[in-house]
């Protein structure tokens, strides 16, 4: 179990079963002459264990998320907590303490994770130094292992692909055991065949280590890999993609005898995420084939006995 805080950093029972809570979570950047809303009032729960990615356009929120989960940024308002941990209490030396121990974190950009004159064991083995662990070298091989490329512990980066390097960047952020693993576009600069390596390493990770993954990305197919997708547009939490049971599903596990084969098809459903005030963010394509702007006014109808909702263009 989580280290739970007291006093000021108190955590309430029902947080320790959370990896990530947000909870109206608002980042504002202000300089002189503008003032720039991030995230509005954003809310999100990641489960212990999960393995989940965020979506969304440019200037969406997700990567100001990202950042303010990996601790390079402070919200503004709100609540945040990770691990049992509240990060709008956290001192300087609390967010040290926080990136070294608690989350991992994979860049899509490979200078960002590498050293180029270093070989990849030695990469691997350079955020133990900070800690002054034992074993180092051993511990490195294990991870290089993991990701599978044990055959290549002594290249250097301009000896290796740009999947191998990234790959090398996930052993790197797993070298201190953290329990949380952000990445951020990790499939963004390779090809498709590459990008489903990394998604199948990023799920035996999650299986194996039973280590909490948010992926953080603007490539709406990975839904198709991961079971729970969450869409953020306008700096809020707008729709959640998550994986159906299948009927397939449900007739193996009437018993051994028979297993049936699942032919594919759509197997998730996208669902619109209420915020804890009941407001929701239309799909853009629902608006676009309704006519709707931002600014529009809209007619709400409730079916009480259907317990339906229905909307109408005003108009």
């Amino acid at each position: 179990m989580s280290e739970v805080y007291t006093d000021e950093n108190i955590v309430a029972p029902d947080y320790e079963k959370k990896m990530i809570r947000c909870e109206n979570l608002v980042k504002i950047y202000k300089t002189d002459e503008i003032e720039v809303v991030a995230l509005q009032g954003l809310d999100l729960d990641v489960e212990c264990g999960e393995l989940m990615a965020i979506v969304g356009n440019s200037g969406s929120g997700k990567s100001t998320l990202l950042n303010m989960l990996g601790g390079l940024d402070k919200p503004s308002a709100g609540s945040l907590f990770v691990d049992g941990r509240n990060l709008l209490k956290f001192t300087d030396k609390d967010y040290m303490e926080y990136k070294r121990n608690t989350v991992g974190f994979v860049w899509q950009n490979n200078a960002r994770n590498l050293v180029p004159y270093l070989t990849a064991v030695q990469n691997v083995e350079l955020p133990m130094l900070l800690k002054s662990q034992r074993r180092r070298r051993e511990r490195a091989l294990e991870l290089l292992e993991k990701v599978g490329l044990s055959h290549r512990k002594n290249s250097r980066l301009d000896q290796m692909s740009g999947g191998e390097q990234q790959r090398v960047a996930i052993a790197i952020a797993l070298a201190n055991n953290p329990r949380l693993l952000l990445a951020d576009e990790p499939t963004g600069s390779v090809d498709t065949k590459t990008s489903n390596v990394i998604l199948d390493i990023f799920k035996e990770l999650n299986r194996t280590e039973k280590i909490t993954v948010v992926i953080v990305t603007h490539d709406v197919k990975l839904a198709r890999h991961i079971d729970r997708v969450v869409a953020i547009r306008d700096g809020r939490t707008s729709s959640e993609i998550v994986r159906k049971r299948s009927y397939v599903e449900e007739l193996n596990e009437l018993g051994d005898i028979v297993r049936v084969e699942d032919e594919g098809g759509d197997i998730h459903e996208e669902l619109v995420v209420l915020d804890r005030s009941g407001r929701l963010q239309l799909p853009k394509d629902y608006m676009e084939t309704l006519e709707i702007r931002g600014g529009d006014k809209v007619k709400v109808e409730l079916d009480e006995e259907d317990k339906r909702i229905y909307l109408f263009k005003s108009g």
